[in-house]
């Protein structure tokens, strides 16, 4: 995240305060995943194609990485706090009008402004990062990266359930009172004493023009961005198509059952942090070609085995068992370089990981809609096969150095 230089904090967060931030992000963060069980129904509902329903969330993506690009830098002239306050009101009316909207333009108009104003997730750990002990530093940002992962969990399983109940828009109902929440408490969970001078750095146009230079000046982070944008797209056209496929007439699931497989990401919270103490001993590239080649053997048995709802929890324990870790690795290979450029290298690395979630998104849906599930599997594993041969020549290229 872009840290404010001016953005001081005499005095720590509560325990409190560190746990309703991890909830806050978790909310926050569930809100671009709530779509995944339920993309099936809801394109039924507006009486529209699976592969145009797939824009949805596509341009959810896309917006989000614009937001990124365009506002993350706002954070280095003007108080964390106060911009996280404002683009959480922003997403809580954004979030109603995705529960109202009376069609698929009106709904697809909704979420492309709430992907854009999405930036608390990256705001919230600068302003934590500043307000707790040195020693405590990682303890905390752990803790808010198990928020971002319990929010996506929660947000698949939960949909699913809602809308078995009660329809896809009792969903985005329950996500707005949850947003009505946080907003209503985020004053308060963010609350500090002392007073906040700014002192204003770079220009804006300056700071933002210089996260394209840096971006384009260093090679370890564009191979990494480009990895995880493929890692992404595999998630986001996985899931989708996924949820098409489980509810189709041919399988016959209903969404809550789609929900029920998306709990198995669970286990990505016990393993990520196994395995990123495992990429400290043997270092992130060769780390991540392991886990690329293991998620590449679990691709590769989404055809055979994904006929059936039970069998195909093989492929998907394999693939969210190891998926996150091809990030984690990723993001090792340029956070150790300078303190001054991470920042903007974290944006052009997430900016980029979320323009391959849009492309996976079309991508996974429109292939769906053309060939079904055995075409997608076939685009899952060319993507999956990509991942291993870009992070063998990133292995290649870092020993020849």
């Amino acid at each position: 995240m872009i840290n404010s230089a001016a953005d001081t904090a005499p005095t720590y967060l509560s325990k409190a305060q560190e746990y309703a931030l991890a909830i806050t992000v978790a909310v926050v963060t569930a809100n671009a995943y709530y779509i995944h069980p339920i993309i099936g129904e809801m394109a039924s509902d507006f009486g529209v194609s699976d592969a145009r329903i797939g824009m949805v969330p596509a341009l959810n993506q896309l917006a989000l990485a614009l937001g990124i690009l365009l506002l993350l830098p706002l954070g280095d002239r003007y108080s964390n706090k106060r911009l996280c306050i404002a683009f959480v009101s922003a997403q809580c009316l954004f979030m109603l009008g995705l529960a109202v909207a009376p069609g698929f333009a009106s709904f697809t108009l909704a979420s492309t402004l709430l992907g854009f104003v999405t930036i608390a997730p990256y705001l919230i750990p600068a302003f934590a990062s500043k307000r707790v002990a040195p020693e405590r530093l990682g303890q905390v940002t752990a803790l808010l990266t198990a928020g971002v992962i319990f929010g996506i969990l929660v947000a698949r399983v939960g949909a699913g359930l809602v809308a078995a109940q009660f329809g896809w828009r009792a969903v985005y109902w329950c996500a707005f009172a949850l947003m009505a929440a946080v907003m209503v408490f985020l004053p308060i969970t963010m609350r500090t004493e002392g007073v906040s001078t700014k002192v204003p750095q770079e220009a804006y146009g300056q700071l933002l023009a210089s996260v394209f230079e840096l971006a384009l000046n260093n090679r370890d982070m564009m191979i990494s961005a480009l990895i995880q944008s493929l890692n992404f797209a595999a998630f986001t056209a996985t899931w989708l198509a996924l949820a098409l496929h489980l509810t189709s007439d041919k399988l016959g699931y209903g969404v809550d059952t789609v929900g029920y497989l998306a709990g198995i990401a669970a286990i990505s919270i016990v393993s990520t942090p196994r395995l990123g103490r495992w990429a400290d001993q043997i270092g992130p590239r060769r780390a991540r070609l392991f886990s690329a080649m293991v998620q590449l053997g679990g691709v590769a048995l989404f055809y055979p085995l994904g006929w059936n709802v039970w069998t195909l929890i093989v492929p998907l324990v394999i693939v969210n068992l190891v998926g996150p870790t091809i990030d984690v690795t990723g993001r090792m290979t340029f956070l150790s370089l300078e303190p001054a450029i991470r920042t903007r290298l974290t944006t052009s690395y997430i900016v980029l990981m979320f323009i391959g979630g849009a492309i996976g998104s079309i991508a996974g849906t429109s292939v769906y809609d053309w060939a079904g599930w055995p075409g997608t599997c076939i685009l899952l594993f060319v993507i999956s096969s990509s991942i291993v041969g870009l992070s063998l020549a990133a292995v290649r290229l870092s020993s020849s150095r």
